[in-house]
């Protein structure tokens, strides 16, 4: 009890160690029970995710004992029990959180409604600290709305919930006054509270707890069981504040109570407001006296109460917005705007699509091959220009993302572009060398090929294989890649001026698989690569279905697909990363990448574009080249893969550059990549059936002269 508080019945536990004798005496008693679930309690505890400290995990346990009940219950020790019984509120109500909440103490006036609210108060942890005011007792028309039993009838409405807490929680503070609030005792019950909240009915008892409140800078929370109304007044921002929003005027407590009732009558309905009152609340109000012994309440309200005076406090406790005013949450009106949900946006197969027919025209067919190479988020960054002898691929900067970094994803995908029109180009008996130049005009790199009456056998013997060149991220079986199919890739990244390096062992496929894993964690929770990363996945139907990557082939189970509306909500990953959460997000990563048969990572020397356009050449020859091995192929881009300074990490993600800057340098050193190297592509090889959906590319208009220009 607080000081100078009534004597009351006994309403709180009385906890006791195991060794101490009162316990002892306790269990010498033959009328006191003992229910013993510590057993039960300490297994829960210990397999919460992460599990407890081992200091907390191991605390003593205690038996509380309820006199009311004469029956001792063993308990967990006070962390021990905190953490376990609050477990599941995280994290609506985080760690943290709820330990800055137990530093509240809140004040109830009026136990009918505030009996369900100091209770939810209790149970979500919103509080260290009750006191609770009424003077009245329970009877039997309480129990329509209050959650106490016959057995309470009788017993004073705050004894009742404090015991009620009691039996939730032992550890919580819980102190009562049986004699209500009084101009005598008011002041003492409001000193120290954070939060005051009022539900009496005496109109008096309204004010006095505010004049007190308003002088001690108090926030006084109220409810209305009818059309979900709450009310706030934050006098611990406001010290000034009208009483009531001014509603009944400058009006004071001791003033009231000189009324009589029909002269207190105007008064309460301008609080209420009775122009907003429901339709049959405000017809009941005319039978109170008549029909009606007083104004009616349901439970449901009452509970509809008690979450809105929740949110409020803990909005209060953790510092965050809640203004002075009123709000009404109309279960009523809320059922009457039911509606249809949105409709599921599971994707499901596409109906049979007619086809554009086949190019005829070489040069058409030259610029179809090019336009089929791959690219970062399927954006393909590039202007295809094929006149006569010349085949021109200009790098366009309208696509660049976050991860594009110094347009070096997009350099890569204009050199397998380049090495696409190649092939072609080889396969109609037309050859020519590529050269990559920079700084030209408004495009930061050009891709050219001259071409001349030739034939390379090689090259031409790679144009179906490249036609069937696709991204696969089917589920997958890990199977050995052979030696020599190693050997072959290698030389083929050779030949184009690049490193190919593969990962294979068991070992370093899981370190690749952290380290990949970590950072594909970061792209979600870093805003601006978050929104890029959702903006290029297509839902059957929605526009642009010729860029960007088909949902359906992400190759996702219905349970992960249904799971991207949540991963797409930005406010979901700002609150993972305040909570330093969100592992799971790169599990999906994980698991395929230490899967894998091989994860091949393709290097050049040098970091201008050209060297990266050279690499690009030179991953589309290996990508080719594996699918005709076998092989199922699927890029990996982490966010790290093409920066090279640390100012690029920061600009990539202020947040977590250090971080990235970290996984990079594993990285490097896992593949053993020299000081002057440059990750080009990442390519996840795997052996698993073709791609369920191919990706979709811009539409070339079809030419009927060759020295138009064709922008794919």
């Amino acid at each position: 009890m607080t000081a100078g508080a009534d004597p009351s019945p006994p309403c709180s536990a009385v906890v006791l160690a195991t060794d101490d004798p009162a316990l002892a005496a306790l269990r010498a008693d033959p009328q006191v029970g003992f229910v013993d679930t510590a057993p039960a309690q300490r297994t829960a505890l210990r397999q919460l995710r992460p599990p407890p400290p081992e200091d907390v995990a191991a605390e003593q346990i205690r038996w509380a004992y309820y006199p009311w009940r004469r029956t001792a219950v063993s308990v967990l020790g006070p962390r021990g029990f905190r953490r376990a019984r609050l477990d599941r509120n995280r994290n609506l109500i985080t760690a943290a959180e709820q330990d800055r909440l137990r530093g509240l103490t809140v004040g109830v006036v009026g136990l009918s409604v505030g009996h369900t609210i100091a209770y939810t108060l209790a149970a979500q942890g919103l509080c260290g600290g009750l006191r609770l005011a009424d003077f009245d007792e329970m009877d039997l028309t309480n129990l329509n709305r209050v959650p106490a039993s016959v057995l309470d009838i009788g017993i004073n409405k705050a004894v009742v919930c404090a015991r009620r807490i009691a039996e939730l929680d032992p550890y919580l503070p819980v102190s009562v006054q049986t004699s209500g609030i009084t101009e005598h005792n008011v002041d003492e019950f409001v000193d120290g509270l954070d939060i005051l909240i009022e539900e009496c009915d005496s109109l008096d008892t309204k004010v006095l707890v505010r004049e007190v409140a308003r002088r001690r800078g108090v926030p006084v929370l109220m409810t209305t069981s009818d059309r979900g109304l709450l009310d706030v007044e934050r006098f611990d921002t406001e010290p000034h504040r009208p009483l009531l929003h001014g509603l009944i005027g400058d009006v004071e407590a001791a003033q009231l109570r000189g009324l009589s009732s029909a002269d207190k009558v105007p008064h309460s309905l301008r609080l209420v407001d009775a122009s907003q009152v429901s339709s049959r609340m405000a017809a009941s109000l005319v039978e109170v006296g008549e029909t009606l012994s007083t104004w009616p309440q349901v439970t449901s309200e009452v509970a509809l109460n008690a979450a809105a005076v929740a949110e409020a406090v803990r909005r209060i406790g953790l510092g965050e917005t809640l203004p002075s005013g009123r709000a009404r949450i109309d279960i009523t009106d809320v059922i009457d705007r039911l509606a249809a949900p949105p409709v599921n946006r599971t994707p499901v197969p596409a109906a049979d699509e007619q086809p554009e027919p086949p190019a005829t025209d070489v040069h058409e067919l030259i610029a179809d091959a090019a336009a089929r190479a791959p690219s970062g988020g399927n954006a393909q960054p590039w202007r295809i220009d094929v006149r006569d002898e010349l085949v021109s691929i200009e790098l366009t900067t309208d696509y660049a993302t976050t991860m594009d970094v110094a347009f070096r994803g997009s350099a890569v995908a204009v050199g397998a572009a380049a090495f696409n029109a190649r092939v072609a180009a080889a396969a109609h008996h037309l050859t020519g060398a590529i050269e990559f130049t920079s700084g030209r005009g408004d495009s930061p790199l050009m891709a050219t090929l001259r071409l001349a009456d030739g034939t390379d056998p090689d090259l031409a013997a790679l144009y179906e294989p490249m036609l069937r060149r696709e991204t696969n991220r089917r589920p997958s079986r890990r199977a050995p890649v052979p030696a020599d199919t190693v050997r072959r890739l290698a030389a083929a990244a050779e030949a184009g001026g690049a490193t190919l390096r593969v990962l294979s062992g068991p070992d370093e496929l899981a370190a690749a698989a952290a380290v990949l894993a970590a950072a594909d964690r970061i792209r979600f929770l870093t805003p601006r690569m978050h929104a890029e990363m959702f903006t290029e996945l297509r839902w059957p139907g929605e526009p642009s279905p010729d860029t960007g990557i088909d949902v359906r082939s992400l190759e996702l189970a219905p349970g992960d697909l249904v799971m991207l509306d949540i991963l797409r909500r930005p406010e979901v990953m700002a609150h993972l990363k305040a909570w330093d959460g969100g592992a799971a997000l790169g599990q999906d990563l994980h698991s395929r990448v230490s899967n894998s048969s091989g994860l091949a990572v393709i290097s050049v020397d040098g970091n201008e574009l050209v060297d990266y356009a050279r690499a690009g050449a030179a991953a589309e020859a290996v990508w080719i080249l594996a699918q005709q091995y076998g092989l199922a192929v699927q890029p990996v881009s982490p966010p790290f893969l093409y920066a090279t300074e640390g100012h690029e990490l920061r600009r990539a993600s202020a947040a977590f550059a250090d971080d990235l800057g970290e996984l990079q340098y594993n990285f490097r050193r896992l593949i053993g990549a020299g000081p002057t190297e440059s990750e080009a592509l990442i390519l996840r090889f795997t052996h698993a059936p073709r791609a369920s959906v191919p990706s979709r590319r811009r539409a070339l208009t079809r030419r009927h002269r060759a020295d138009r220009i064709m922008e794919s």
